[in-house]
């Protein structure tokens, strides 16, 4: 396991939380001892500073250099490139652990994974991938992915944003939204148009190092939620970058942004199950101390049934993550399930926090205790990387699909 195994679990100190999760003891020791690294630094790097992070809409940058020497910022990345070499379940493993920690820690290390050096290692030249894979693989540099747009939303096939082609450049035109990672990354995967006759077809991508000519970042969006992690626009006024630049070749964008996103649902989802189950955390942990009725609220039957409800949405979206992960691990079909893996992850951790709140009761709604943050933290894992709505479009296309329809 590269760096992650190097890094010996006593070099951390002992966990604050050594809860395990049951359906990990019929894995491999590598996924075993990944989830107790990631478990043991999530408790003691990124756990105790993640409110600050939120209050103060920090970016998380020590932690994320550690999470590069840890081997998190690439862990699907080929060990030749600099990565860690491992597979989509260990991603999902780890991630889930440090969104538990930080949602916002979570969101930029799969931002990084899936949706920059994915599309670059498995599309790109060699000569791409030794410029904009190897240095993003330890956190000094990371990387985002410009797919949205102000007038698109979730038609990503709709690219007002132009690239024309120059002789030996190209020339970047248009406003991208949304960019999570937008302030601090050092490169971008950008989707542009290249010949608007032939719509979706007519869309390429393209590597766009940054800072350029030509490209300026918009504001920083005040968010709702995940305020660790920047996002803002980037915004094209003739940006000229080398012809070699493109990504595949000509009118392969969509493709390239759908294949993407399919990965990238993995990663969310994974997110979202970290949200949820610190908001479990929270939960338990309260209403086993909380004294009503003369003894702890964890014992009255309304309390159990919430704690029920929360557990069950947890362990059914964690299976179904880790099922999207095996299958693109084995190079099956998984779009379908990478769409039902983020649906139901999403949806647990909306659901979980908010049930966190209603076991806290007037605690959950004040920032001294961290449910609040898991509930703002939620939100968005519902909106990213495609709506619950697109969700369901997706996966009712794909049983459509094999019904023969």
């Amino acid at each position: 396991m590269l760096r992650l195994i190097s890094k010996s679990l006593a070099s951390l100190g002992p966990a604050s939380n050594k809860r395990f999760i049951a359906s990990l003891s019929a894995l491999p020791d590598t996924y075993q001892m990944l989830y107790q690294t990631c478990r043991d630094f999530a408790e003691q790097e990124l756990k105790p500073h993640a409110a600050k992070f939120d209050r103060e809409h920090l970016y998380p940058e020590d932690a994320i250099k550690k999470m590069g020497e840890l081997g998190l910022m690439a862990i699907a990345t080929p060990e030749d490139l600099g990565g860690s070499g491992l597979d989509y379940l260990a991603y999902a493993i780890a991630l889930e652990e440090i969104s538990r920690g930080c949602a916002s820690a979570g969101v930029i290390m799969s931002v990084n994974n899936s949706l920059y050096l994915g599309p670059v290692v498995y599309f790109g030249t060699d000569k791409q991938k030794e410029e904009f894979v190897t240095p993003f693989c330890m956190g000094e540099k990371v990387g985002c992915f410009a797919l949205s747009e102000p007038g698109n939303g979730s038609d990503a096939g709709a690219a007002s944003t132009t690239a024309k082609d120059a002789d030996d450049k190209w020339i970047i035109n248009g406003t991208k939204c949304w960019i999570t990672n937008g302030y601090e990354s050092r490169a971008s995967v950008v989707f542009a148009t290249t010949d608007k006759s032939l719509k979706h077809k007519g869309i390429s991508a393209f590597i766009v190092p940054k800072p350029i000519k030509g490209l300026e970042l918009g504001k920083k969006e005040d968010k709702l939620g995940i305020r660790g992690s920047s996002t803002c626009s980037l915004m094209f006024e003739d940006c000229s970058i080398p012809k070699e630049n493109i990504l595949g070749t000509p009118g392969m964008g969509f493709k390239i942004a759908m294949m993407t996103l399919d990965a990238g649902r993995i990663g969310i989802a994974a997110q979202a199950l970290g949200i949820a189950q610190a908001s479990l955390d929270v939960a338990v942990d309260y209403a086993s101390k909380r004294i009503a009725f003369g003894k702890p609220i964890l014992k009255l039957q309304a309390i159990q049934n919430k704690i029920a409800d929360i557990a069950l949405r947890i362990e059914s979206a964690r299976l179904l993550t880790w099922r999207a992960a095996w299958l693109k691990d084995n190079k099956k079909p998984f779009t379908k399930e990478a769409a039902m893996a983020k649906l139901a992850a999403s949806e647990a951790a909306t659901f979980a926090s908010h049930q966190c709140i209603q076991v806290l009761g007037g605690m959950g709604y004040v920032s001294d205790m961290p449910a609040e943050r898991h509930y703002r933290d939620a939100r968005i894992t519902e909106i990213y990387e495609g709506t619950s709505e697109i969700q369901r479009l997706v996966i009712g296309l794909q049983v459509a699909k094999e019904y023969g329809l």
